[in-house]
């Protein structure tokens, strides 16, 4: 995607945010947006910091490489948007050994800006409504919560990488 492109693409997700979280007056939908939106800033600045020779490295071979973890953290929200969140089930999971680190940046970006327009189609209602998960029974509120300790569980491993790289990670963003 090129930088024209991605800036429309942020700028149609900001503004549909905008209107979303003024069309609710549910605290935590509202809150979590904002959340997200630095989730996503604060996870893409940490891709963009390994080098991407870096990008298939390992701490130790049972844990997932760098770009595994970044890609898991993409079809994760792909998923469990597209399923509960009434997000874009067409997404499907993509060919790892296919991507570079641009194609991961990429993928990365648009698997939060469809969680994000996933979220902003639930309205407070809807948050209650149970679904039937492989866990067992869950509300959508709790599918959002678990969307958002997901990537940040993963997030962390990243951090981790950088500094086990002597990458300095970037500065925290969050609330």
């Amino acid at each position: 995607m090129n930088k024209w492109k991605a800036q429309v693409v942020l700028l149609i997700v900001f503004f549909s945010a905008a209107s979303a979280s003024a069309q609710t007056s549910d605290s935590l939908l509202n809150e979590l947006s904002r959340k997200w939106l630095n989730a996503k800033t604060y996870v893409l600045k940490m891709a963009e910091s390994m080098p991407a020779e870096n990008y298939g490295y390992k701490p130790v071979p049972a844990v997932m490489s760098f770009q595994e973890q970044l890609v898991h953290v993409a079809d994760n929200m792909n998923w469990l948007s597209g399923k509960y969140l009434f997000g874009d089930t067409t997404r499907q999971s993509k060919k790892m050994s296919a991507m570079d680190k641009k194609a991961v940046l990429e993928y990365v970006t648009a698997a939060y800006d469809q969680a994000l327009l996933s979220h902003h189609r639930i309205n407070s209602s809807q948050l209650a409504e149970p679904v039937s998960f492989f866990a067992g029974p869950m509300t959508r509120r709790q599918i959002l919560l678990l969307m958002h300790d997901h990537q940040t569980h993963h997030g962390g491993q990243l951090i981790l990488y950088l500094r086990l790289k002597n990458i300095k990670p970037p500065a925290y963003v969050g609330w």
